[in-house]
């Protein structure tokens, strides 16, 4: 059996506003030491790449555009706005308030969009 991902992390100066910037974008119940649990999908994909890019969670939403301005309201910032990579998935790219850089997966109906 292929080993699976068991945890991660989203580190930053300030736990605190961390804590509460993913409890606001992503109603994430995070305790004040930190620990969530996160849904997720099954079997959970994942990608290889060769660019120099850093490790990167897309986190699934109903609306980009939405959870954009969120973030930005938020302390966040957006990398890449919304993009339709055809026959793939809409997605989007956004930093922390750390500077974290995070990624968003449209969903549709619970299953990332496939335009």
């Amino acid at each position: 059996m292929p080993a699976p991902i068991v945890f991660f992390d989203i580190a930053g100066p300030d736990m605190t506003r961390q804590a509460q910037f993913y409890r606001d974008v992503f109603d994430w119940d995070v305790a004040d030491d930190g620990r969530f649990s996160a849904p997720v999908v099954g079997p959970l994909a994942g990608a290889v790449r060769q660019d120099p890019a850093d490790k990167i969670i897309y986190v699934g939403v109903e609306d980009i555009l939405a959870a954009l301005a969120k973030i930005n309201a938020l302390g966040g910032a957006t990398i890449l706005p919304r993009l339709a990579v055809k026959g793939t998935v809409v997605l989007a790219l956004f930093k922390d308030p750390a500077g974290n850089a995070m990624g968003l997966v449209e969903l549709k109906d619970g299953a990332p969009l496939v335009p």
